[in-house]
């Protein structure tokens, strides 16, 4: 989340005006993230996520976008409902941008990550994956395997700047990563991005998933290694095998891993830490200074990626190799 285009009180009157929401009493920017413009908006009728979706996010994804959260929250997955206005529609213009009004979902994104966490965050992924299954929308991952090298091409000298000899090093890491990366894992929806800040809890509970922006089909298993990676390091960046332990058990309490998907988890797990190294390289080197906006250390993520270049079997992760 993030605020790179400002409204004025007048488009947002008129915008909200289709809706029947009642009147605007608050509109507060949201400035964790880093892909759209969110508001936290309150009207009479209660809370609300106003979302402009900036240049990043492809207008004709946006349909497979609502359509996904639609089909998840009427299944009891909870995530993010986008409301419909007086015409039926749930995306109009604002700003001059795409913009949609996202049902408010309770709870606080947990700061210090316990295993008791994980093992919530594995269980509501394994659902997603299941009710997922009769998804019918398809979007291929914009961010996948193949789009490492182009970004990290992209990055150009200036992430030697960062630490010297990265582009070296991290082009050894593709030229592995290309060589080992299956291609006959089971596949479906994933959501591609549910790190500790795009899941909150009230008194311990899991409450909701947002941020389905990144969602996409790839390897299911692919998504429990990006949880792996988010959820599963400690400030230090040590590896923390209890909360991965936890983390697989609520995961396969509902979808039981294949033996493929266990004996890819390493690669997988490493080209996952790849993704949003590279990432967040880019958007370190790239994000306007004028942004209200956090920017995310890429490093933490090279951290990661010599761990799991180093593992050898999935019982590293807690899992019987």
């Amino acid at each position: 989340m993030a605020v790179y285009t400002e409204i004025s009180d007048e488009e947002l009157v008129d915008f909200m005006a289709a809706y029947d929401l009642g009147t605007v009493l608050s509109c507060k920017g949201i400035a964790e993230g880093i892909e759209n413009t969110n508001y936290l908006l309150t009207m009479t009728s209660g809370a609300y996520i106003l979302t402009l979706y900036e240049k990043r996010v492809a207008p004709c994804d946006l349909p497979f976008f609502m359509d996904l959260m639609d089909h998840l929250s009427a299944r009891q997955v909870p995530a993010p409902t986008p409301l419909r206005c007086h015409d039926g529609e749930r995306l109009r213009a604002l700003a001059g941008r795409p913009a949609a009004v996202i049902s408010f979902l309770p709870g606080l994104w947990p700061r210090r990550v316990t295993p008791g966490h994980c093992l919530e965050v594995g269980s509501a992924l394994g659902r997603l994956h299941l009710v997922g299954q009769d998804f019918p929308g398809h979007r291929a991952n914009a961010l996948a395997m193949p789009h490492w090298r182009p970004l990290l091409e992209s990055a150009g000298p200036e992430a030697d700047q960062i630490r010297p000899g990265l582009v070296a090093r991290l082009g050894r890491s593709l030229d592995r990563l290309e060589r080992d990366w299956p291609d006959d894992l089971p596949t479906g929806v994933i959501h591609a991005d549910l790190f500790p800040d795009n899941v909150f809890f009230q008194a311990g509970t899991l409450s909701g998933l947002i941020d389905f922006y990144f969602a996409c089909n790839d390897f299911l298993a692919y998504d429990l290694a990006v949880c792996l990676n988010a959820w599963c390091f400690e400030v230090d960046l040590s590896f923390n095998v209890t909360k991965a332990r936890r983390l697989i058990d609520g995961y396969v309490a509902h979808r039981p891993l294949s033996d493929a998907e266990v004996a890819a988890l390493p690669v997988l797990a490493r080209g996952a830490a790849m993704r949003f190294l590279l990432t967040r390289l880019f958007d370190w080197l790239n994000t306007p200074g004028s942004a209200l906006v956090t920017r995310k250390d890429p490093m933490e993520y090279d951290a990661r990626l010599r761990f799991h270049e180093k593992v050898e079997n999935a019982g590293a992760y807690g899992l019987d190799a």
